[in-house]
């Protein structure tokens, strides 16, 4: 009996500090969120958590203006935007030979591409900036957007790969019995079927672009050009004295379209697949097994032979 409790005590002295260690990191997380909800309606916003002497919005009218604000915005979103896609695009049609036909080159491939996620993008800035100038691709939106979608297509690849592999083969094969090709089935069957997966990349591939700072400020100079989370970086001194209020509310507006992103795809993330094909799934039914029968059908001596015959 004092085994017994002397276990039970334990167990809950184990569980109290699982429990302190996780408040502990949940408060590591939520501190900083508080402060920039606090400081950005706070007037003498500081360093400090605290609440505001006074609600206003006075902070966020500050910020509101098209050369701090608009401009950046609507060139993260054009960065970011065409980036994701062209990433999304080419990573889907990387990834189907990769999950459908099998090769020697496959296994090197894919540790290929697991080693490119793990290249730091400082080592290749140097090469890439060269190239960039020699090409005229330096201070342009279309070669920023072409290096985003190069830095995020290996683990684009990687993950649509994984996702495209709980895809059945037995739809495709359905469908090719129908006359498709490859690249119908594809766009009509493993992509509907597998939505969870491309919002996964989606998110995945937006949101780094999105805070990513390195990329566009080596590759872009000119301060119209700019996306937010370069011209965030003047808030740090090219304006004076850091106005922690602006600063934060900033950093509201500049987390609102990631936000607004997940929420849009947050059903999808967890809506699992379809993969049986039916009406509940991510999209219209493929191809089913009646054109195989109609195919037996019209052979001689076929079911269909057999009672047109009769």
């Amino acid at each position: 009996m004092a085994a017994r409790t002397t276990l039970n005590s334990r167990r809950a002295n184990r569980r109290y500090a699982a429990d302190a260690s996780l408040l502990f990191v949940a408060a590591a997380f939520v501190l900083p969120l508080a402060w920039v909800v606090l400081s950005a309606l706070d007037p003498h916003a500081g360093l400090k958590v605290k609440l505001p002497d006074g609600v206003t919005l006075d902070n966020f009218d500050a910020v509101l203006k098209p050369d701090i604000t608009y401009t950046p915005m609507l060139n993260s979103l054009i960065l970011c935007g065409f980036a994701t896609l062209l990433t999304v695009v080419c990573a889907a049609l990387a990834a189907y030979p990769l999950s459908r036909f099998r090769s020697r080159l496959n296994r090197p491939f894919l540790l290929t591409i697991i080693f490119a996620t793990s290249l730091p993008i400082t080592a290749i800035m140097v090469p890439v900036y060269a190239l960039f100038v020699q090409v005229n691709l330096i201070d342009t939106m279309q070669g920023t957007i072409l290096f985003f979608t190069a830095s995020q297509l290996p683990f684009a690849i990687w993950l649509m790969k994984n996702f495209m592999d709980g895809v059945p083969k037995e739809l495709e094969e359905a469908a090719w019995t129908d006359g498709a090709s490859s690249f119908q089935s594809l766009l009509r069957v493993v992509l509907p079927l597998m939505g969870p997966g491309i919002a996964v990349v989606t998110v995945f591939s937006f949101v780094a672009m999105w805070g990513n700072f390195f990329v566009p400020f080596m590759l872009l100079l000119s301060p119209e050009q700019m996306p937010a989370s370069v011209s965030i970086n003047d808030f740090f001194g090219n304006r004076g004295t850091v106005v922690y209020g602006q600063l934060a509310a900033f950093s509201i507006i500049y987390s609102t379209p990631v936000i607004l992103l997940y929420v849009l795809v947050a059903r999808r993330l967890g809506g699992g697949f379809a993969l049986g094909g039916g009406g509940g799934g991510c999209a219209p039914p493929p191809p089913r097994l009646g054109a195989r029968a109609k195919l037996e059908a019209g052979r001689p001596g076929g079911v269909g032979g057999g009672v047109a015959g009769g």
